[in-house]
């Protein structure tokens, strides 16, 4: 089967734009709505996309990485961010900041400890998606004993 290759730059455009969108809610979620989770739900659904144009090879070939060490690499920087301030004797999820000058007159940098847990929870989910269609994206083919498939 032919792709059309105009289909085929659409696609890798709108994949794009997809996830520098979730990037966006990423970074944006922790100070206004979105976050991680919404960040990775947008993810999952330019993976979804991309699955329908190209099948499980496609959605294979966007990372390097086993759907289920995204996955847990997400758990793991999540609970980490979220069990921290218990070792100050602070509250689970105690959100902190701090604040960075910036050189060559930049301004400065607001960071907090919200990003890393929205971080682990984007990977979470992007894992979680990677996973759905590693589990039921595949074709199976059914064969009997015999080795010829059936009808």
């Amino acid at each position: 089967m032919t792709r059309s290759p105009v289909l085929e730059l659409s696609i890798r455009f709108i994949f794009l734009a997809a996830i520098i969108g979730s990037l966006y809610l990423l970074f944006a979620g922790h100070n206004q709505p979105g976050g991680g989770f919404v960040g990775g739900l947008v993810a999952g659904a330019a993976v979804a996309l991309r699955y329908v144009f190209g099948g499980i090879d496609e959605v294979r070939g966007l990372t390097p990485f086993q759907p289920w060490t995204i996955l847990g690499g997400g758990l793991l920087i999540a609970a980490i961010t979220a069990t921290v301030p218990l070792a100050f004797g602070h509250d689970v999820i105690e959100v902190s900041s701090a604040t960075v000058a910036l050189p060559l007159g930049l301004g400065t940098l607001k960071a907090t400890s919200a990003l890393p847990f929205d971080a682990g929870v984007y990977l979470l989910v992007l894992g979680l998606v990677f996973m759905v269609f590693e589990a039921f994206g595949d074709d199976v083919v059914d064969t009997t004993a015999d080795g010829e498939a059936s009808p």
